[in-house]
């Protein structure tokens, strides 16, 4: 699970508990302005195959860390955090280490609002 906070023009994902462990990451901070797009996409949750760079994957319970997505053309990874893919985020970003976020949040549809507000 992830918690997401905005700090001004900064969004900061704090992963929680064990999966910080699990993912060899406790938190991402990215600029408002590189986040390009957010959905709610629990059916996001059966495409992520592909090449485990750094973190823990055990197929239908969880999977956490950064992941090369065998659907995705750019070259670079995509963050991932989910055991429960009916609170499952896709978060599209630019000019950042990272293609996408697809985290678990506790309220998916409250933190697409917070996310897609220019605020």
């Amino acid at each position: 699970m992830v918690e997401v906070t905005v700090h001004h023009d900064t969004v900061v994902f704090t992963v929680q508990g064990l999966h910080k462990v699990l993912a060899f990451t406790s938190q991402l901070t990215v600029p408002r302005s590189h986040i390009i797009g957010v959905r709610h996409d629990p059916t996001a949750a059966q495409r992520l195959h592909g090449l485990r760079a750094g973190g823990t994957s055990l197929p239908g319970l969880l999977k956490a860390g950064t992941f090369y997505l065998d659907h995705q053309a750019s070259h670079k990874p995509t963050f991932i955090d989910v055991s429960n893919p009916k609170c499952l985020l896709v978060i599209d970003l630019r000019d950042e280490e990272y293609q996408q976020l697809i985290i678990e949040v506790d309220d998916p549809v409250a933190v697409e609002a917070l996310l897609a507000t220019n605020g």
